[in-house]
């Protein structure tokens, strides 16, 4: 009977426990900041990190070329990640944001991705996301832009690496509506959302610990959001384009879990900066051609057919596997690949195609 009451008084003990984890996180989630249309984006300060929204990540991609001529993909990736825990504690070792950061090179000589991924909580200045400019940190490698717009990469993993310079050579890109670019129907489902197209990159890929120079061209997206998918959301299909012409292109849409869209959107500006935007009924995502992973058993539509209002492209992946399993970090496995486009049946340009929630329902 002794043992009964104490079973029972500690069953009550418990469940107040766990109560109080509810409360708490309850409570640090209504810490976080909304999306909202009246936000009006402001630069330098919007470059850097915006601590108030759960989650923001600074994403380039981009095609490099050796002296020989041989093309390359690669891709940087920070993740800056708000938890729900410790943001009224005053101690350096509270774990209030994680910092993320994925690195990722496409070279058709070894036939696949080669990749690498870490994970840190910020702090102590080995891992950060700083304020009112681009400058992220994770142990020794860094994205940092400086006071005249340029951005150096520097990450170095086991057996490659990136030192980079990007330099700007046209405006911002404003998505959607002045930077508040939804992901759903409801008007909360929504990130602040730029992107920096046609950076001029130069700078050595390191293979081996062997600096091989490159030159070519890069995107850049930065975007920040609070709550990002639908729930019946599966994941999304992305594309960002820099073309021959000096035009940008960037078009999504998120697919449902039950197949479908729940979204999409797409917008093209041209050389001189003039934007056309689409609503997503005209947008449409058709695959041409799928690649079953060897590695996690997932199909990806490697090869594929978009449509933005009248206009048809067509996407060709560099090599069919560049799928990433960032597991360890992200939780998260999607296909990130380098790929040429054609604009009405002619070559039209440069990209990268994002392919997530085909191994599982993307959960951010």
């Amino acid at each position: 009977m002794k043992w009964n009451k104490f079973g029972n008084g500690f069953i009550v003990f418990v469940g107040l426990f766990f109560s109080l984890l509810v409360t708490l996180a309850y409570a640090e989630s209504n810490r976080l900041k909304p999306v909202t249309p009246d936000y009006k984006l402001s630069f330098p300060k919007d470059y850097g990190a915006h601590q108030d929204f759960r989650l923001e990540w600074w994403y380039i991609t981009g095609w490099l070329e050796t002296e020989d001529k041989k093309p390359l993909g690669f891709q940087v990736t920070f993740f800056r990640y708000a938890t729900d825990h410790n943001h009224d504690n005053p101690s350096r070792f509270a774990a209030k944001h994680l910092i993320i950061a994925h690195l990722a090179l496409s070279d058709p000589t070894v036939g696949k991705l080669m990749h690498s991924e870490r994970t840190a909580r910020e702090g102590f200045e080995l891992a950060y996301a700083k304020l009112d400019n681009t400058d992220v940190k994770l142990d020794d490698w860094t994205l940092v832009r400086e006071e005249d717009g340029r951005y150096q990469v520097e990450m170095q993993a086991s057996d490659f690496g990136l030192q980079l310079t990007l330099t700007p050579t046209q405006s911002v890109m404003l998505q959607d509506m002045k930077g508040f670019s939804r992901k759903g129907p409801k008007p909360e489902q929504a990130s602040y959302y730029y992107s920096e197209p046609h950076l001029s990159v130069t700078g050595t890929v390191l293979r081996e610990n062997k600096p091989v120079p490159v030159n070519g061209r890069a995107w850049l997206d930065h975007e920040w959001s609070t709550v990002y998918l639908d729930p019946d959301a599966a994941g999304w299909d992305w594309v960002g384009a820099n073309l021959d012409d000096g035009s940008a292109l960037m078009a999504f849409q998120i697919r449902a879990k039950q197949g479908g869209k729940i979204w999409a959107y797409a917008a093209l500006r041209d050389a001189e900066g003039n934007m056309t935007m689409f609503d997503p009924d005209q947008v449409e995502f058709t695959p041409i051609r799928t690649w079953h992973s060897p590695h996690t058993d997932a199909v990806y539509p490697v090869a594929m057919h978009i449509r933005t209002g009248e206009i048809e492209w067509r996407l060709t992946p560099l090599l069919d596997d560049q799928e990433l399993d960032s597991r360890q970090s992200t939780a998260a496995v999607y296909w990130e690949g380098a790929v040429t486009l054609t604009k009405d049946n002619q070559p039209a340009g440069r990209g990268y195609l994002e392919l997530t929630g085909y191994v599982k329902p993307l959960s951010l």
